[in-house]
């Protein structure tokens, strides 16, 4: 059986500016991705430890992974101290640690993305609120909608009058 180290059993809060990046990070994230990690961490607070490594001789904390968490607690939460966890990895292997950090976050699949925004939408959430704490465009939610069938997506839509009107006078036109 192999051995699993476990860091994330030895959380710590350290000061933010002992805490800083590293320099080969290829990970960026655009700002409403961005903006929805903010959002995130406002209602959830901070799940996930920081991954750094200790620099002993400069006293400091490299980031290997968790960078955007890191980032958001110094420009838009003022955090003075951040929950971190340390792998003690020579450089190439925090690169590489960094890396599959990045990469092994997955993708969400069209299908079970459509099915979640389905049930948020039939028990009651408007586009809005979808919007809002998915982090998605409207014409995202409309497609992710369709995507799982029109009649079950809209069935909880408030239609114009003129929708009933037209609907009354193609009726009527048979």
């Amino acid at each position: 059986m192999t051995k699993i180290d476990m860091p994330v059993l030895n959380v710590k809060m350290v000061d933010i500016n002992k805490v800083v990046a590293n320099d080969y990070n290829p990970n960026k994230v655009a700002p409403p991705e961005m903006e929805l990690l903010k959002h995130s961490i406002e209602e959830d607070g901070y799940t996930q430890p920081i991954v750094t490594y200790y620099d002993e001789k400069n006293d400091i904390y490299i980031v290997v992974d968790g960078f955007h968490r890191y980032r958001c607690a110094k420009e838009y939460f003022d955090l003075k101290e951040i929950p971190i966890v340390t792998i003690n990895k020579d450089l190439e292997n925090r690169m590489a640690s960094t890396i599959r950090h990045n990469r092994a976050r997955g993708t969400h699949q069209i299908i079970d993305m459509s099915h979640i925004v389905l049930t948020l939408s039939q028990n009651g959430w408007k586009e809005s609120q979808i919007s809002k704490h998915l982090g998605m465009e409207l014409d995202e939610i409309i497609r992710l909608k369709q995507i799982s069938g029109l009649k079950d997506s809209f069935s909880n839509h408030k239609f114009s009058k003129s929708w009933e009107e037209f609907e009354y006078n193609r009726k009527k036109s048979k």
